[in-house]
C-alpha cells in the first residue's frame, strides 16, 4: 500500500482519518502547524495514539514554507484538511489569512504534486461553498453561493484544484463535508460548544434563533468517505450526513445525552451564518459506495462521552 500524507493531522477530521488509515495498515506522513486557532494541547491529544504507532511520522510546520517536494517522496496519495477554519473569524482584516492558509497552501501543495508525479490529491472542502439550500437537497452540480469569506475562501480553493486538473495533469478530488461533528470536534463548534456548556453547568449561548438547519455528518461516516475517495476515481462528491436537524434539535439531543439542565440564550445571527443545508450524497454512494451509518442521538452521544473525558484530561 502506497504512503499517505495527511495535512491538518493533528486536527479533527484529520486526526481521526490519520487513526483509521493507520488500522488499515497504511503508512502514514502527518502534517501539522499547530497553528493558534484552538490549544495545542487539544491537538496533541487528538493523535496521541497515532504517535506511539511505527507507521506514522509527525512533521511539525507550515504548509506556507515547508518543503514539500521531500515530503511527498514514496508519497501515493494527500488528503489534504489543512486549513484556516471558521465562519465568523474569516471577515476583514482576517481575510488575507484565510486566503493564505487555505488558497496559497493548496496552490503550493498542488505545485510540489505535480512535480512528485503519480501522487492523487483529495481536497477537504465544506458544503458552505453552496450557501443556504433552496428547500431541497442540492447535488454537485447546484450553482455555488459562499455567504462568508471563509466560504469563498474553500470555493477558491477548490478552482485551484480544478486548474491544475486540467492543465498539470494533477489528480485532484474534492470532498464537500456538510457539518462533521462527534469526538473531537473543534471546540468554537456549535455542537462541542452546548456540549461542554452543559456539563460544565453553564448557559448555552446560540447565533440566531435555534431555527437554523443543517445536514450532520457524524465523523466515522465523513471517515469513511475520505478513505474511499483516496482510490475512487477523481471528482466533486458531497459528504452529507443523511441527518437533519435544527440547533433547538442539537440542544435538545444534548440535554437528553447528558441530563443536564441549562439556560439557553438566543442572540443575533452570526454573519456569513447560513439558515439551511441539505446535501444530496447521491454522487458518493454511486462511486465512493458512501452511505452514512450513524444518526444524530448516537453521534451526539458518543460526542458527549468524549467531551466528558477531556473536561477530566484539562478541566476549565
Amino acid at each position: 500500500m502506497s504512503r499517505v500524507l495527511v495535512t491538518g493531522a493533528a486536527g479533527f477530521i484529520g486526526s481521526h482519518l490519520v487513526d483509521r488509515l493507520l488500522a488499515d495498515g497504511r503508512e502514514v506522513i502527518g502534517v501539522d502547524a499547530f497553528t493558534g486557532y484552538y490549544s495545542r494541547q487539544t491537538k496533541e491529544r487528538n493523535i496521541e495514539w497515532a504517535r506511539q504507532h511505527d507507521g506514522f511520522r509527525l512533521v511539525e510546520g507550515d504548509l506556507l514554507d515547508l518543503d514539500l517536494d521531500g515530503l511527498l517522496d514514496g508519497v501515493g496519495h494527500v488528503a489534504h484538511l489543512a486549513a484556516e477554519p471558521g465562519v465568523r473569524r474569516s471577515w476583514g482584516r482576517n481575510f488575507p489569512r484565510y486566503l493564505a492558509r487555505n488558497v496559497v497552501t493548496t496552490e503550493r501543495l498542488l505545485e510540489a504534486v505535480g512535480k512528485a508525479g503519480e501522487t492523487k490529491v483529495v481536497y477537504a472542502s465544506s458544503s458552505s461553498v453552496y450557501g443556504s439550500d433552496p428547500g431541497h437537497p442540492v447535488d454537485e452540480g447546484h450553482g455555488r453561493c459562499p455567504a462568508s469569506p471563509y466560504a469563498l475562501s474553500k470555493l477558491a480553493a477548490e478552482e485551484v484544484v480544478g486548474l491544475y486538473g486540467r492543465e498539470r495533469g494533477v489528480a485532484g478530488t474534492v470532498l464537500r463535508y456538510f457539518t462533521v461533528y462527534g469526538p473531537r470536534q473543534r471546540p468554537e463548534m456549535a455542537l462541542s460548544r452546548f456540549l461542554f456548556c452543559a456539563l460544565r453547568g453553564r448557559p448555552v449561548d446560540v447565533f440566531g434563533d435555534g431555527g437554523q438547519r443543517r445536514d450532520m455528518t457524524f465523523i466515522s461516516d465523513a471517515v469513511e468517505a475520505t478513505v474511499a475517495a483516496l482510490e475512487a476515481p477523481v471528482g466533486v462528491y458531497n459528504v452529507g450526513g443523511g441527518t437533519r436537524a435544527t440547533v433547538d434539535d442539537m440542544i435538545l439531543a444534548v440535554k437528553k445525552v447528558t441530563g443536564a439542565s441549562f439556560e439557553v440564550r438566543y442572540g443575533p445571527k452570526a454573519e456569513g451564518d447560513v439558515q439551511s443545508t441539505w446535501a444530496d450524497s447521491g454522487r458518493a454512494e454511486r462511486v465512493l459506495g458512501y452511505r452514512p451509518r450513524v444518526g444524530l442521538e448516537e453521534g451526539v452521544a458518543a460526542q458527549a462521552e468524549w467531551a466528558a473525558r477531556a473536561l477530566v484530561a484539562a478541566p476549565a
